[in-house]
């Protein structure tokens, strides 16, 4: 066994790639701004410096370990170097603390205290740069960037957009994009992950909140809420309990003390989301053409389709995300209220996806110019809400969302975790029901947190489905790279942005840690074993929705025109409407 002596501690040497793991394995917390075991060693802060035993100063991030090797963590030059860099950090940032979205969660603004920076030495003579709020998702404030480059290499690394990048030179060189353009004029997808590893409020999600608050206040607005499958397993986090714990119950108590008419849950939209593309997918299938079918339910991904590989938008599924068909649904319900009460009624999507900020404002979801979804906020917003109205959140009773837009199947909360809109789907494509088939697909291949997954599994008539299961958007090009080069094939992809699927969204509690998006998978799988009703199919809401308020608009509520076969089918429903009200 060979070890490395941390602070005269001896440490075993157990395949770390670098000295940093190995120091932090000895319960030695060493500051970083730059470091993140899931990107590439950038070592440009050298706030994890170590000194050795000759008194040499490294960096511990990209030092790779050696047997006898002897380190130091905290010595009194370490102390002062580490002091002087957060010094001078400080002179170029924006100090204004207390009204900085990441007040409390910044890196910098704790690492300060915690080494007891009370006073800055140095002027400020930078020029002050505008704020950036041309993205409908993200908030770029270029005066509070510490130059660390996360948000570049997650950008790019992981994500494979690569909007981001350093521009200009010497002390003129700053995070932006190229040209110099506004954020919402790039091909940026909205998956807001460079908000989740930056160390301070120079990239924040946009809070919408305050539409919110002031839809509440207004009396002749039906405010309505709609959670999405991957909030119910983060929310808690914000407030104290144990990582992926399910708290669907105490968020529909907290919204309805924050004044919501009306509480739903996404996942009956999830249902409607599997009922629709598990049709389609059924129809290609028979026909023998157009597959492979892609999913559409993550916006980011849509977006990125849309703008790197537009070849593959006609094999995007025509069917709404879950989220834009509860929404449809629900606007066409209200619709005949409103001629009751005058009413108007205000959707409020709280979602974990940033990019579902622009989602919600694309034409396509819109009735007669006004949006099927008004705002989205994230669950860190509704959090910011729970807390501005002194709800406490740990101690709240629990109550079921309403009806009739509140009952679904476990089927729908899958869609939180990767794999889960492709275990959903096949338990509908399938023929084989009960609970041996339920294990069938659940060890077929497309559980865990695997950025590429592959699986087959066995329809009628010896037809074996092909599936692939993608979650990043740096997979997904390497996927659709191959498939272009005819080195696979698939019958169906589910491709998601942020890596585990929406419990990885940048709108949830702050983490990039595979250990938390383990145990989050973890509650939206038991969200699914305690529910009564496995298949989409056998919700008999769904069965309701379909011969009541769906009869005759099923293709214009729940379906967009991502291709030619949305408004092919939608003539034929209009067809089928025209000849019906004939006859009657």
């Amino acid at each position: 066994m060979e070890y490395v002596y941390v602070d005269d501690i001896r440490v075993p040497i157990e395949g770390e790639k670098n000295l940093l793991t190995i120091i932090r394995k000895a319960g030695i917390d060493i500051p970083t701004f730059c470091y993140h075991s899931d990107l590439s060693t950038y070592g440009a802060c050298r706030m994890c410096v170590v000194e050795n035993d000759r008194g040499g100063i490294m960096a511990s991030c990209s030092e790779v370990p050696w047997n006898g090797m002897k380190v130091y963590t905290n010595t009194p030059k370490l102390q002062k170097h580490r002091k002087m860099i957060l010094e001078l950090l400080l002179a170029t940032h924006c100090r204004d603390c207390t009204i900085c979205e990441k007040s409390g969660k910044c890196t910098l603004q704790n690492l300060a205290l915690r080494f007891g920076i009370k006073q800055i030495r140095f002027e400020d003579y930078r020029e002050l740069k505008p704020i950036d709020n041309s993205s409908l998702a993200i908030t770029h404030d270029s005066s509070k960037c510490i130059l660390c480059g996360d948000c570049v290499r997650i950008c790019e690394e992981v994500q494979g957009v690569g909007v981001l990048s350093f521009i200009h030179r010497g002390s003129h060189l700053k995070v932006g994009c190229a040209f110099d353009k506004p954020l919402g004029e790039t091909d940026c997808v909205g998956c807001g992950q460079c908000t989740t590893v930056c160390p301070t409020g120079s990239l924040t999600v946009k809070n919408d909140t305050v539409k919110v608050w002031n839809a509440l206040a207004n009396s002749n607005i039906r405010v309505v809420a709609q959670i999405a499958p991957a909030v119910r397993i983060a929310l808690g986090e914000e407030f104290g309990m144990e990582d992926g714990s399910i708290v669907i119950g105490k968020t529909v108590t907290a919204l309805k003390k924050l004044g919501f008419d009306e509480v739903y849950d996404t996942n009956l939209g999830a249902d409607f989301t599997i009922m629709e593309e598990s049709r389609e997918l059924n129809n290609k299938i028979k026909e023998d053409k157009e597959l492979p079918l892609f999913t559409s339910c993550c916006p980011a991904w849509v977006r990125f389709c849309e703008t790197r590989y537009p070849e593959y938008v006609p094999h995007l599924s025509t069917a709404k995300s879950p989220m834009q068909m509860l929404a449809a649904v629900v606007k066409e319900q209200f619709r005949k209220m409103k001629e009751v009460d005058g009413k108007d009624t205000f959707m409020v999507g709280i979602m974990p996806c940033t990019a579902k900020k622009e989602e919600a404002a694309r034409p396509e979801f819109s009735f007669e110019g006004n949006p099927d979804v008004d705002v989205i906020i994230t669950t860190q917003e509704l959090a910011i809400m729970i807390k501005e109205a002194g709800i406490k959140f740990e101690e709240i009773e629990s109550q079921a969302p309403d009806m009739p837009f509140g009952f679904s199947s476990g089927a729908g909360a899958l869609f939180g975790v990767t794999g889960g809109v492709t275990e959903a789907a096949l338990r509908n494509v399938i023929s084989r029901r009960g609970a041996d088939s339920l294990k069938e697909i659940e060890f077929c291949g497309v559980r865990g947190l695997d950025g590429i997954k592959e699986a087959r599994i066995q329809l009628v008539d010896d037809r074996e489905l092909k599936i692939a299961v993608v979650n990043g958007l740096k997979n997904a090009e390497t996927l659709l790279e191959k498939m272009k080069l005819g080195e696979v094939h698939y019958d169906f992809v589910e491709f998601m942005a942020c890596r585990g699927g929406c419990l990885g969204g940048a709108g949830q509690p702050f983490s990039i840690d595979d250990g938390i998006r383990q145990k989050r998978a973890l509650g939206i799988y038991n969200v699914d074993k305690i529910s009564h009703v496995k298949r989409s199919e056998e919700n008999p809401m769904i069965v309701s929705l379909y011969s009541g308020i769906l009869k005759g608009k099923v293709h214009s509520l729940l379906h967009t025109d991502h291709n030619e076969n949305y408004k092919l089918a939608l003539e034929n429903e209009r067809n089928e409407d025209h000849i019906e009200d004939s006859v009657n």
